[in-house]
């Protein structure tokens, strides 16, 4: 059995902009203040249902990671494509042409890094920022790893969540607790001392 550590690279780019957008601009995400009013009234709705991140808010959620996330799957399908295709001249001029030219043409690039052989070899997908964004192998298929961008936005989002949240129970627990004081008192106001 041979085990080899070997790695190749390659750049691929996208032959789409509209699937794939700069980082700089991926990155230019922000809480705003309409996004948080949204948060806050789907926590204290969930909250009176009495449960937590319902399913309006994971889908806010998974809207808002998409929008800093690279496009995995135009990713996966330029792979599929260029390892199907079997013209690998055709990736090798794209490699040694002018990165600067082909970055305007094309859009960003994505570095490949190939590594071992025979069974025990995998592909990584790392995009211009150096973040692994995929990872390939033979026996588990493709693996989606989150950028940072992508973890920023899912901490601001819980946590904007979470806080409104709690503050939605404790209200709804004190008005429970007030509501069961006033009945208290109510009914000891019509003890009968006859009986």
């Amino acid at each position: 059995m041979e085990i080899s550590n070997n790695y190749s690279t390659a750049k691929v780019w996208n032959t789409s902009n509209k699937n794939v957008s700069k980082s700089s601009e991926k990155n230019k995400w922000k809480l705003t203040d309409s996004l948080k009013e949204k948060i806050v009234d789907l926590a204290k709705k969930d909250a009176q249902d009495n449960v937590y991140m319902g399913n309006a808010f994971m889908n806010l959620r998974k809207t808002e990671v998409s929008k800093v996330a690279p496009n995995r799957a135009a990713l996966i399908g330029k792979f599929s494509q260029s390892m199907n295709s079997g013209n690998m001249s055709a990736m090798k001029e794209v490699e040694e042409a002018d990165k600067k030219w082909l970055c305007m043409l094309f859009g960003i690039p994505y570095e490949a890094k190939y590594q071992g052989t025979g069974t025990g070899s995998a592909i990584h997908v790392y995009n211009e920022d150096g973040e692994e964004v995929l990872t390939y192998t033979g026996g588990v298929g493709w693996q989606k790893k989150e950028t940072k961008a992508e973890s920023q936005v899912h901490s601001a989002l819980k946590m904007t969540y979470y806080e409104a949240f709690s503050e939605a129970r404790k209200a709804l627990n004190s008005e429970e607790k007030a509501g069961s004081i006033n009945e208290d008192i109510i009914s000891q106001g019509n003890f009968d001392m006859k009986a």
